[in-house]
């Protein structure tokens, strides 16, 4: 485990000590979304929303010229990219969720994806860890709330290092009110 921490955070700065000697470094730009809408139970798939939600993601991203999709070993994750996956053609990656974002750092290191556009898709307990580890202060990283599912997140880093932008996509979560009634979150 320390290993993975160590290589992680050496690969990061490395990056960035690259990028502010002054070397030409190219821009990575990696976009996070938390898994669309999902049924109950250990390893559920998609809710009709969640799927819908998928189809939202796909139409928003499907000109930012990405590169590789990395989703965890849940079903959820896998499902949410499967549009884009499919309709665009690019290449899949799995990382194990946890909450430190070692594996993904390693995986996208492994992949030589920095320097490309990425997407990420993970869960509410390792997106805040990630988007820290990317070097994004913690402060300024919003609490996911288990109903929330359009948030994206946008890490971009540079030479001068890592800037945040956050904005929503697709419709609102819906959420189930007192009794039967379904009503979109305000």
């Amino acid at each position: 485990m320390k290993y993975f921490l160590l290589l992680s955070a050496f690969c990061i700065t490395q990056f960035l000590v690259i990028a502010q000697n002054g070397v030409p470094a190219p821009e990575t730009i990696i976009y996070l979304v938390r898994h669309a809408e999902k049924e109950k139970g250990d390893d559920p798939l998609l809710t009709e929303a969640g799927k819908q939600r998928a189809g939202d993601l796909m139409r928003t991203l499907k000109d930012k010229q990405l590169q590789r999709i990395y989703v965890t070993q849940y079903r959820r994750t896998q499902m949410t990219a499967d549009s884009l996956r499919i309709q665009m053609g690019i290449d899949t990656v799995h990382y194990l969720a946890d909450s430190t974002g070692n594996s993904l750092l390693e995986k996208i290191k492994v992949n030589n994806d920095f320097g490309k556009s990425i997407l990420v898709i993970g869960h509410t307990n390792t997106l805040p860890f990630i988007i820290e580890k990317l070097g994004v202060a913690k402060q300024t990283i919003p609490v996911i709330e288990d109903n929330e599912f359009d948030y994206l997140f946008v890490v971009k880093l540079t030479k001068q290092g890592a800037t945040l932008t956050i904005s929503k996509y697709g419709v609102k979560p819906l959420i189930k009110a007192a009794g039967t009634t379904v009503q979109p979150l305000q």
